[in-house]
């Protein structure tokens, strides 16, 4: 994982209606980033529907929120429908932003060892510094643990 304190990789992707979005773009704004696997799968669904639920307390306290997979744009269009999705996900299908997260890894699942995503989730604060990671992310409490 990204280390505290450290300067957030700058990204540039496209979100689920190919509109661009970079790191920029939340310039003086504290950004909620965070990597799931898998659009519309039980564990990606409950962490998107907490933060969905959420999601008004996070404005209210100057952050934003942006979900990062290797899903396509028309698959986030469908998950952000069926859920009311209230913010962007980025389209990485070429893997550039999860690597440069360090959200690409090896993951062993039932003794079976593949590349995938790392569920992650890094705050990055006005100035573009990461100032909390979380790798061991509970889905169905992630507010909570980004709030504590």
């Amino acid at each position: 994982m990204l280390q505290i304190g450290t300067k957030a990789p700058y990204f540039e992707g496209t979100d689920e209606n190919g509109n661009p979005v970079t790191l920029n773009d939340f310039a003086g704004k504290k950004l909620v980033l965070y990597f799931y696997p898998k659009d519309s799968t039980p564990g990606c669904t409950a962490e998107a529907c907490d933060l969905r639920d959420n999601y008004q307390r996070f404005l209210a306290l100057g952050y934003e929120v942006l979900g990062v997979s290797r899903d396509t744009a028309a698959s986030h269009q469908r998950f952000i429908a069926k859920y009311e999705l209230p913010f962007h996900l980025i389209a990485d299908t070429d893997l550039t932003i999860l690597k440069a997260y360090e959200a690409w890894g090896l993951k062993k699942n039932y003794g079976k060892e593949s590349m995938g995503t790392l569920r992650t989730t890094y705050v990055i604060d006005e100035q573009g510094f990461i100032i909390d990671a979380i790798g061991k992310v509970n889905t169905k409490q992630h507010t909570a643990q980004l709030l504590k």
